[in-house]
């Protein structure tokens, strides 16, 4: 329960955050596969990415992916293997764990089911002149990505914005999910980033409305992988997608907007009525 805007924002962050139980589960966990992974194969080197390991990933945890690097020797790479190698990296993790799905639906891992959370298990290689390739299974072909590097430009925007960067991506993340999961995860972080730059943070309820009143029209075009490997990171979405999630932003915005209205005039309990269609439960009830 809370009392105040305030105090509901707080909550609200709470709410979103990763225990520290969690937290100690999932170290356990990855170190357990890096060394299992290690025993069989030539690993360069191995390292904790995607929104787990920038810090952006939101509760609850079962829903959550968390993603494993392996950078092999090139000994393990060919030009058409990108299903080879999947299969044989799921080949050394059925050794050890008996609940491995197999290549995931993007065709860039091999997923590991636990009762808790998953785990995606991506293998890949450095890449000429810096970044990595990791496979695509589906599209028969090597994807260029940096994920050391979006760790790197999200903790210069954190610091930037004194702190207060990664809460405002978990919020608007909370948002997404408590829609139906409209965007995918990277691609509004890169939208969030984006709208943020040249702007500074003020306070959560401001910030919500204008980032969400940003995405309406930033999800209608294309957003560059701020790492420079990606390409488009919007490519999966159609333009009868943009529209509709564009207009799932507007009436986000909207609602933004009546409950800091509704704030400014006192009428609390209304305010938080407004910001719990926004956020589901992960908002307190007033």
């Amino acid at each position: 329960m809370a009392k105040t805007i305030a105090e509901g924002f707080n909550l609200l962050k709470q709410n979103l955050e990763i225990t520290d139980l969690q937290e100690q589960t999932v170290s356990d966990r990855q170190l357990a596969i890096r060394k299992a992974i290690s025993a069989e194969m030539d690993v360069l080197d191995s390292f904790l990415m995607g929104s787990y390991r920038r810090s952006t990933m939101i509760a609850p945890l079962r829903d959550a992916d968390v993603d494993i690097f392996f950078v092999l020797d090139p000994k393990y790479y060919a030009t058409d293997g990108q299903r080879r190698l999947l299969a044989q990296v799921k080949l050394i993790l059925d050794k050890h764990y008996t609940r491995t799905w197999n290549i995931n639906p993007d065709g860039q891992a091999v997923t590991l089911i636990f009762h808790d959370f998953k785990v995606d298990v991506v293998p890949g290689f450095y890449r000429r002149g810096g970044g990595y390739l990791i496979p695509d299974a589906n599209r028969n072909r090597w994807i260029e990505t940096d994920p050391k590097k979006h760790i790197e430009l999200w903790a210069e925007s954190n610091k930037a914005h004194k702190g207060e960067f990664v809460p405002v991506v978990k919020m608007i993340k909370g948002w997404n999910k408590a829609h139906g999961k409209l965007l995918s995860s990277f691609h509004l972080e890169c939208m969030v980033r984006s709208a943020l730059q040249p702007t500074s943070i003020g306070s959560y309820p401001e910030t919500v409305r204008f980032v969400l009143g940003e995405l309406r029209a930033r999800v209608m075009q294309s957003q560059d992988d701020p790492a420079g490997l990606g390409g488009d990171v919007s490519g999966y979405l159609t333009q009868a997608d943009r529209s509709r999630i564009s207009t799932a932003c507007a009436t986000a915005h909207s609602q933004a907007q009546s409950a800091e209205r509704y704030g400014s005039a006192g009428w609390t309990a209304a305010a938080f009525e407004e910001w719990r269609k926004i956020f589901g439960d992960y908002f307190p009830a007033y």
